[in-house]
């Protein structure tokens, strides 16, 4: 090839470059925008944990029998550690919920149970490095804080504590039961102040629903049965409880009958007072007094 020829040829090749060069960047451009965006590897950050604050959100307060009993001031507890005699501690709980503790010092224990208290125990105590793997127990010795009060006419009237799920009839079963003088119904005052008129026959034979549970707070209370008075030719003269549907005649039985010298045909009723015009049918009012007279021969 002579000189002339190449010399030709580095200038055309030379002239060339740039235009290849501006030719491929508009398609390497779209090149890059047409490929999908990879994002970085990120290695895994560490997390720490944070501590929660306590909801804020009001407790549930319907207990129920897996909750346990809630310790609270006055009440007497016995905290100890599975062999670990030096540890063992009985004491009563503060007005102001808390309790002292070898080692630990005073803790709060208002609002616990006796299961979640065992659990913080344990753990405060293997925290702090006094025992390796510590086995704490609570139990109640003394039940103070929670209690239904139960008057009138009960056996056994007063306080009746709480330590677990109860209902109506389980509180005046404990209570010793209805005295004879007692009406056959029990009310029921909430804390909250609602009232409820409850038949002593379906909290023993009824549904659920008709004996309810009782919270701490409430108070039960049985009044003293309504009676009517019967005397005069009847062998059992005296006060009587008022039964359901009980009627002038019923009441007659209810006192033993009339005497020989008695007369079915002169009873008369007093009501409020006033003799009132009744037969042998008629319903027995509370507060009644029913007089029989003699026959007349």
């Amino acid at each position: 090839m002579s000189s002339a020829r190449r010399f030709i040829l580095a200038v055309i090749a030379a002239f060339s470059l740039p235009a290849i060069s501006v030719a491929q960047t508009p398609a390497a451009t779209a090149a890059a925008t047409a490929a999908p965006t990879v994002a970085p590897t990120v290695a895994p950050a560490t997390v720490t944990a944070v501590p929660v604050a306590p909801s804020t959100a009001p407790a549930a307060t319907t207990p129920t029998a897996d909750e346990g009993y809630v310790i609270g001031p006055e009440d007497v507890i016995e905290v100890s550690v599975l062999g670990q005699p030096e540890f063992r501690t009985q004491a009563r709980v503060e007005t102001d919920g808390s309790i002292a503790l070898p080692f630990l010092g005073k803790q709060q224990v208002n609002g616990q149970t006796p299961l979640s208290l065992a659990a913080a125990v344990s753990s405060r105590l293997k925290a702090g490095g006094y025992y390796t793997n510590p086995v704490a127990t609570v139990t109640v010795v003394s039940f103070a804080s929670r209690y239904v009060i139960v008057l009138g006419e009960v056996a056994q009237p007063g306080l009746q504590p709480v330590n677990r799920s109860y209902r109506v009839s389980e509180i005046i079963a404990r209570a010793g039961g209805l005295k004879p003088s007692g009406a056959p119904h029990v009310i029921l005052r909430r804390v909250n102040g609602q009232e409820l008129k409850l038949d002593f026959k379906k909290l023993a034979v009824g549904s659920e629903s008709d004996d309810p549970v009782v919270y701490p707070g409430d108070k039960l209370f049985v009044p003293e049965a309504e009676t009517f008075f019967i005397y005069g030719q009847v062998n059992a003269p005296g006060t009587f409880v008022m039964q359901e549907q009980m009627t002038v005649r019923k009441a007659l039985a209810r006192a033993g009958g009339l005497t020989p010298l008695g007369s079915d045909k002169r009873v008369q009723v007093y009501r409020n007072g006033q003799p009132a015009k009744v037969s042998l049918e008629s319903p027995v009012g509370p507060g009644d007094v029913i007089v029989v007279g003699e026959r007349i021969f």
